[in-house]
């Protein structure tokens, strides 16, 4: 009978063999080269809830942080930056609708410029307007201005522009002349032929005045004797005559004469409001004025007048023209009183389109 493989091998010293050894142990079966294997033992321990739920939160990551950051940031009004937002209502304008002639568009009775109330857009652009049309138009200047000299140069400055200047300046020339339009009237002022002086104050266009050359022109009639050829003879004896007869009664009626009040001279006289009446001979006239505008904000601040002075200096080369040789196209009633105060006389030059 052949030996087992262990009687050829002797068991070393320092490997003592156990005496108490069971054989019942599985795990120290004797069967590589007469060592016992160590016995590892493996312990299991329940973790507590809290642990658990921590290991949860944690395998979300950082994308459950930002979806509960999310759900916690509306209701509790935090920015994700920290800062709190103030949150203010916003309060909308309402108009009740009760039959008002004016509740679709609303007309200003400055500037004539028909908006909406309540929208905020036709609101910001009627405020634009309305400070264009009594201030002026805004002017950052240009490059090259024709320059004219007014009395004060702290009060503004005075250009002109004609005809063949670049297209940037004709272009604003056609801003103001839509601006003049609607106070005197549409499709009249402007030609190929018109000289155009500018009043600069405050970086805004605050007057115009459009002068064209002219041929001829007319006297008009004062107004004593425009009043004298609308009276019939019968009135005007009537007038001059200084008794009162009421059948055998006769009374002396005394006339007395009163200064007029400062308010009825600065207002004009309604009466040359109309037709006017000029004489038949023509008179030689070189410059016409066609049209002269000033602002609301800027009127008696004597900006006409300084229009006026730089037109009979520089219409003409090397010739500066009277007060009285200027002429006048279409005057209106207060245009007249203007140009009697300018002139310092009734008796004035117009013409027609016809004697250019």
């Amino acid at each position: 009978m052949q030996s087992k493989i262990n009687s050829f091998f002797k068991p070393s010293s320092s490997y003592p063999t156990s005496k108490s050894e069971e054989p019942s142990q599985c795990c120290s079966v004797e069967f590589d080269y007469g060592r016992v294997q160590p016995e590892i033992v493996v312990t299991y321990q329940r973790r507590p809830q809290n642990s658990i739920c921590e290991k949860n939160d944690a395998s979300t990551g950082e994308a459950s942080k930002e979806t509960d950051l999310e759900n916690i940031v509306p209701n509790l009004g935090v920015a994700k930056s920290g800062k709190v937002l103030n949150k203010k209502r916003k309060y909308a304008q309402f108009y009740l609708e009760l039959g008002q002639s004016d509740f679709l568009l609303h007309t200003c009775t400055v500037c004539g410029f028909k908006y909406a109330k309540g929208d905020e857009g036709d609101e910001k652009f009627h405020k634009t307007f309305h400070k264009n049309y009594t201030h002026g138009i805004p002017f950052k200047g240009w490059r090259n201005e024709r320059i004219l000299q007014i009395p004060s140069p702290a009060i503004g400055r005075i250009i002109l522009v004609l005809d063949d200047d670049p297209p940037p300046q004709r272009n604003k020339v056609q801003e103001v002349v839509k601006m003049m339009e609607m106070e005197l009237g549409d499709g009249w002022i402007y030609h190929q032929l018109c000289k155009v002086y500018l009043f600069i104050s405050s970086q805004r266009i605050s007057g115009c005045l459009v002068a064209e050359p002219i041929k001829k022109a007319y006297k008009i009639l004062s107004r004593t004797e425009d009043s004298r050829c609308n009276v019939s003879p019968e009135k005007e004896a009537r007038r001059t005559s200084t008794t009162l007869q009421f059948g055998g009664v006769i009374l002396q009626r005394e006339m007395v004469r009163r200064n007029q009040s400062t308010k009825s001279r600065e207002e004009p006289d309604e009466s040359i409001n109309g037709v006017v009446l000029c004489e038949k001979e023509t008179v030689s006239a070189l410059c016409g004025i066609r049209a002269i505008w000033v602002t609301p904000f800027n009127r008696r601040k004597h900006i006409a007048s300084y229009l006026l002075d730089a037109a009979r200096e520089s219409f003409c080369k090397d010739v500066v023209l009277k007060r009285s040789e200027l002429a006048y196209s279409q005057p209106t009633s207060v245009g007249r009183a203007f140009i009697s105060s300018y002139t310092n006389s009734h008796t004035f030059l117009v013409y027609t389109p016809s004697d250019l």
